[in-house]
């Protein structure tokens, strides 16, 4: 294993990513990208949801040129799988970010990603099924972690670098070639995703994320010495992305909700409602993760006995009972319940006031034209047309008042007595 050679692609990958994230940005921040015509997200939306490609490029391209240069000569192969691997997740959720995938399409790929990492890790078929299934479980539990600003990328930064030290202490060190990078990678791109968010990772750079860290860890895992506790601590390492899940789970699962439709109820969503800011909400996650990966590296390097992993562990199942006491649904509108006396009373008010608004009205017409009716000689209106003119009981007609103020009926009696 060449050292220099991985602390130099380490360096080339936090380079290339500054440079291509701060392009990216400004490109994406330009005011005057048009929409794109029949509906779709502007330009400049779709460049920050796939902002996470950046990272994959930076970090890709570093491991590659390291590899082609013999950093990695001890385990070439692995590394090779490794980031072979992540790289098909990535065109994968490349895709998705620009036109939505099926599910089982998604796992699929995934899955076929995983047979293909341990299949040139060399390991033995009992234990490459157990190795596959952990890296399509991880990756997505990972990439659920990709709900607020900066979440992901802190959390995943924290448990690369302790992916960095157990590869560092034992097992094979060419495999710290990837989580390197990685560590280099989400550094440079932490700045542009931190609140408020310019660029994203997206599904492409939260699923190279998590495919690289499951992965790197399975690895790890199959090439520890015997002696060493690694089936206990790396685990540890995905702790916080496995609560997560964990978490989701539950809590559809008893809102009868579907556990495939995205909602907020995640960890920082939960976190919002009791008045923690976005930043907040990651830097706290963050440090959630730092104590298990912390000590997991710990007992994997031996300096601490297996049963201290039982304390993170016994924390977290306390916050995630703690967070599922925090609403994440809010409950539907409906409208306040009606009983019958009160439809009754409302249905029969309104006509009521109705017909003593007739009858005010009818009675108020009549007194104002009392000769209309009784007069000799007048005439009955056509259907279709309005009321005769009053007339006095010689025949004339009568001259309404000038407007008086006074009520109608008196107004009647004078235009009578004048006539």
């Amino acid at each position: 294993m060449n050292v220099l050679g991985i602390i130099a692609s380490g360096v080339a990958a936090l380079f290339i990513t500054v440079a291509l994230a701060k392009s990216a940005r400004r490109v994406a921040l330009r005011p005057h990208i048009p929409n794109e015509p029949g509906g779709r997200a502007p330009r400049a939306e779709v460049l920050r949801r796939t902002g996470g490609a950046t990272a994959v490029l930076a970090v890709g391209t570093a491991t590659g040129v390291a590899l082609w240069l013999g950093a990695a000569d001890d385990a070439a192969g692995s590394v090779g799988g490794l980031l072979a691997g992540a790289g098909i997740v990535a065109v994968l959720g490349l895709v998705h970010d620009l036109k939505p995938l099926w599910t089982a399409l998604r796992l699929g790929a995934q899955t076929a990603a995983a047979i293909l990492v341990v299949c040139l890790a060399g390991l033995s078929p009992a234990v490459g099924v157990l190795a596959a299934l952990w890296i399509v479980l991880v990756t997505n539990a990972f990439a659920l972690l990709d709900h607020a600003d900066g979440l992901l990328t802190a959390v995943g930064l924290v448990t690369a670098a302790g992916l960095l030290a157990c590869a560092l202490v034992g097992g094979d060190p060419a495999l710290a070639l990837l989580p390197t990078t990685l560590v280099a990678g989400l550094a440079g791109f932490l700045l542009h995703t931190w609140h408020p968010a310019r660029l994203r990772l997206g599904a492409t750079g939260a699923q190279f994320t998590g495919f690289g860290l499951a992965a790197s860890g399975a690895l790890i895992l199959a090439a520890a010495p015997s002696g060493r506790a690694a089936w206990a601590a790396l685990p540890a390492l995905a702790t916080v992305a496995l609560a997560d899940s964990a978490l989701v789970l539950i809590s559809r699962r008893r809102a009868a909700r579907s556990p495939l439709r995205d909602t907020d109820d995640h960890i920082a969503h939960r976190l919002r409602r009791v008045r923690v800011t976005v930043p907040g909400a990651a830097v706290l996650t963050a440090l959630w993760a730092a104590v298990p990966v912390a000590t997991g590296t710990l007992v994997y390097a031996e300096l601490l006995h297996p049963a201290f992993l039982l304390l993170p562990l016994a924390g977290t199942a306390a916050a995630v009972f703690a967070l599922l006491r925090i609403p994440a649904y809010g409950s539907p509108r409906t409208a306040p319940p009606r009983t019958g006396s009160s439809r009754t009373a409302s249905s029969g008010a309104a006509p009521s006031r109705t017909a003593a608004a007739r009858r005010a009205q009818a009675s108020g017409v009549g007194a104002a034209i009392p000769a209309a009716a009784s007069a000799p000689g007048a005439k009955a209106s056509a259907p279709g047309q309005g009321a005769p003119a009053a007339r006095t009981a010689a025949g004339h007609p009568t001259v309404p008042p000038p407007p008086t103020g006074r009520p109608p009926a008196e107004a009647a009696t004078a235009a009578a007595e004048r006539g």
